[in-house]
């Protein structure tokens, strides 16, 4: 096997990030005044030649200007590997280093978009802990590089008395691989109704954006009026609706199916010194180094369809610090999984757990009653909506199709709301359409809450709230004897276990 390159001097990217990085410059600049570049377009006949002249001339001095920024950008930008940290040196006017040890590196991702796939280079991601991006962006290194300098944070930190020149790379153990077929499963069994919301999202996004610009220009009336008669005329027709209805539950499952392919084309997993490897992404592919140590917790989902096909989904959560928001949320997706993949992989994660040895415990009947609550609440808003926002009675039939929609959802999510564990593990089930089934070890918990509100109280149930390095897992009305078990059992675990959660 041959050794890997040694980092331990200061070294630049490829020269073709020089490339890589005025064309990302010239994105951002883009991005930002887009709205100058269209207003050009608009008014082109309408400019004179030496007004034109001027425009050309302004755009080439910026564009050199970004050219020679991009080159300041990719001398400047130096980085090596020393001590068991990474070193990086970067900045044009203002210096900067930064260094970052190896046991706080949670991940080294590689990602290549369309560019860089046609150049043949990899962008490397150093993720931290601590950060809610990547903390260290090296955007042009050859694939032999970046995964070089992969292997020496992921290797070298566990092979104490080992040199960076001295590791050998471990034969890659393929562990799962998910083809065409299994995609199409996937995309064909995703929740439709979200693909179409961010479409419509999407959508909205872009109306409000043209409706500026036409407001801008003064002729935001024409605008309004042909907005009018075209819904006048959708209004009238029975045919058009129905045909409006069906064209949008195509461009659903089209969205899902394209945005299943392009986030997870040629998914492929390794399991390769003691961390998954995850290769996945179409026009933008993606690598990523999951350490087995940085997963907090695992979450198995599926819905009805999936679970008749056999696949399921598997979501990873990572350890962040500081507070855990969205920003920061460290998930990565596995989609579908078989049943021997997920034995798999709860195998290497939880090792000689006999994971179906479980006693079930439900959510108490107060839960229930709690949602149908909160929907009773939600009820009386949507009608007060209907009767102030529209003037039309008929709007109010729609409760008949709501109504036992939501008591289905209820009854479904009281259903799914159960737990068991066993000695080290806990295990959380949640959901209506969807199972979700998170595996939690004792071990990860950082601390615990017992939570009881006045009605929680009279009623002799408590909430059970898990803090983890990832986030909260919540345990919702079981009986405060249960609570105040798990509760105890868990402070035991955490002052007991000598195991590291990071």
């Amino acid at each position: 096997m041959d050794n890997i390159n040694d980092f331990s001097q200061f070294r630049r990217q490829s020269k073709k990030g020089i490339i890589v990085i005025y064309l990302n410059l010239i994105y951002k600049f883009l991005k930002a005044f887009w709205i100058l570049l269209f207003l050009f377009i608009q008014k082109f006949s309408k400019i004179t030649q030496e007004t034109l002249l001027y425009i050309y001339l302004g755009v080439a001095v910026l564009l050199i200007f970004l050219l020679i920024r991009a080159y300041l950008i990719f001398k400047n930008f130096k980085f090596k590997v020393e001590d068991k940290h990474f070193v990086l040196q970067k900045g044009i006017i203002k210096k900067t280093n930064t260094s970052i040890p190896f046991d706080r590196i949670q991940n080294i991702n590689f990602k290549q978009n369309i560019i860089q796939q046609i150049i043949n280079v990899h962008e490397v991601n150093v993720e931290t802990a601590g950060s809610s991006k990547a903390e260290i962006s090296i955007k042009a290194l050859t694939f032999k590089d970046a995964k070089d300098l992969k292997n020496i944070v992921t290797i070298i930190n566990k092979k104490q008395n080992l040199k960076a020149d001295q590791i050998e790379i471990e034969e890659e153990k393929p562990l799962l691989k998910i083809g065409f077929l299994s995609l199409l499963k996937v995309s064909l069994t995703e929740n439709h109704l979200q693909s179409l919301l961010l479409l419509f999202a999407l959508l909205v996004g872009f109306f409000q954006q043209v409706n500026d610009l036409f407001k801008g220009l003064g002729k935001k009336e024409e605008l309004s009026n042909f907005i009018s008669n075209n819904t006048s005329a959708l209004k009238t027709s029975v045919i058009l609706i129905i045909s409006l209805l069906v064209f949008l539950s195509i461009v659903a499952v089209i969205s899902s199916i394209v945005r299943v392919f392009l986030r997870h084309f040629n998914l492929t997993m390794y399991l390769k010194n003691n961390a998954f490897e995850i290769y996945q992404g179409l026009t933008t592919k993606n690598s990523v180094v999951l350490k087995k140590e940085k997963v907090q917790h695992i979450t198995i989902s599926h819905n009805p369809v999936k679970k008749k096909l056999g696949i399921s989904f598997i979501t990873f959560k990572q350890a962040v610090s500081g507070k855990v928001n969205k920003k920061k949320d460290k998930s990565i997706k596995i989609v579908g999984c078989e049943s021997i993949h997920i034995t798999a992989i709860k195998n290497l994660l939880f090792p000689k757990e006999n994971l179906n040895d479980f006693n079930k415990n439900k959510a108490e009947p107060y839960y229930r009653f709690r949602l149908y609550n909160r929907s009773f609440i939600f009820f009386i808003i949507l009608n007060l909506g209907f009767y102030f926002g529209i003037e039309n009675v008929n709007i109010f039939w729609l409760n008949i199709i709501l109504l036992p929609i939501f008591v289905f959802s209820i009854e479904l999510n009281y259903k799914k709301r159960y737990y068991y564990f066993n000695d080290n593990i806990i295990m959380l089930a949640r959901g209506t359409v969807e199972t979700h089934k998170t595996f939690l070890p004792f071990f990860k918990v950082q601390n615990i809450t017992l939570k009881q509100n006045i009605f929680q109280v009279n009623r002799g149930v408590a909430d059970i709230v898990f803090q983890t390095a990832s986030g909260k897992v919540k345990i919702p009305c079981i009986s405060f004897e249960n609570a105040n078990k798990i509760y105890n059992y868990t402070l035991f675990k955490i002052e007991s276990s000598s195991k590291s959660w990071m």
